[in-house]
């Protein structure tokens, strides 16, 4: 399941079922997960963690030392997680040991062609970044959260559940959960209507989205203030107490 020009450090640690491409580097301090397929040309830099059942096409870059002029060659780590795709030409870097050492991928997030993830950044479940997307260091995208492709998105942004940015946007502030985000700057347009309802969610819990929406972004509120309606007036289902909590916790500020 190795092909013979593939190299191969010692101390790397394959798990059973691995497929290795040909003239794939795989370097010491990695450990791949059982049934992962590593295309040709494909390098898996040291200190990686590849889950199982990933698959990494070719010419992808796995885990090179950070762009961060803050690095100076300290011991960090890349994790990815189970089932994730990762296509042509994407980058991933290891973290920083300013941002805690790690950069996060989550499970089953789909990473297309040229896309880019920067040092400490940290991505939920299912995530989907378009082709050519960019992270920028330090970024959080939560569960389910899908980038346009051409979307470029500033360091130390946070992006909620089920959010969807639209392509060729320019992301500078945090994106609350279960919302569309597009433009250059990035403005809300409000709910992602057609994420939600693909994801199963049931009609009362859209509508009490919808209502805290309109509270929070369209009646001229501050955020205090458009808090307090949103709990005293719209039914407080997870999604909602998600929503409101975001908001209220951005230190970057919110995309209005």
């Amino acid at each position: 399941m190795i092909h013979p020009t593939a190299i191969i450090d010692a101390d790397a640690e394959i798990g059973p079922d691995v497929t290795i491409g040909p003239y794939a580097i795989v370097k010491g301090n990695v450990t791949i997960g059982a049934g992962t397929e590593i295309g040709p040309y494909t390098i898996i830099d040291e200190y990686v963690q590849v889950g199982p059942e990933c698959r990494i096409f070719q010419y992808a870059s796995i885990g090179a030392a950070p762009q961060d002029l803050k690095y100076h060659g300290e011991k960090t780590y890349l994790k990815i997680g189970r089932g994730t795709i990762i296509r042509e030409f994407a980058t991933i870097n290891r973290g920083t040991a300013f941002g805690g050492g790690y950069t996060e991928v989550g499970e089953e997030n789909y990473l297309m062609a040229y896309t880019h993830i920067a040092h400490d950044c940290k991505t939920g479940k299912q995530v989907i970044l378009a082709n050519n997307a960019t992270l920028a260091g330090h970024i959080e995208l939560g569960d389910n959260v899908t980038v346009g492709g051409l979307v470029a998105i500033h360091q130390f942004v946070k992006i909620g559940d089920h959010a969807y940015i639209g392509g060729k946007s320019a992301v500078v502030k945090d994106i609350p959960p279960y919302v569309i985000a597009a433009g250059d700057r990035a403005t809300l347009h409000g709910l992602n209507n057609v994420g939600l309802k693909r994801k199963a969610f049931s009609k009362s819990t859209l509508r009490s989205l919808k209502k805290a929406y309109r509270i929070v972004f369209r009646i001229g509120l501050t955020v205090k203030q458009a808090s307090e309606r949103v709990r005293a007036e719209v039914e407080q289902v997870p999604e909602v107490v998600n929503f409101i909590q975001f908001i209220e916790s951005s230190s970057r500020g919110v995309t209005r």
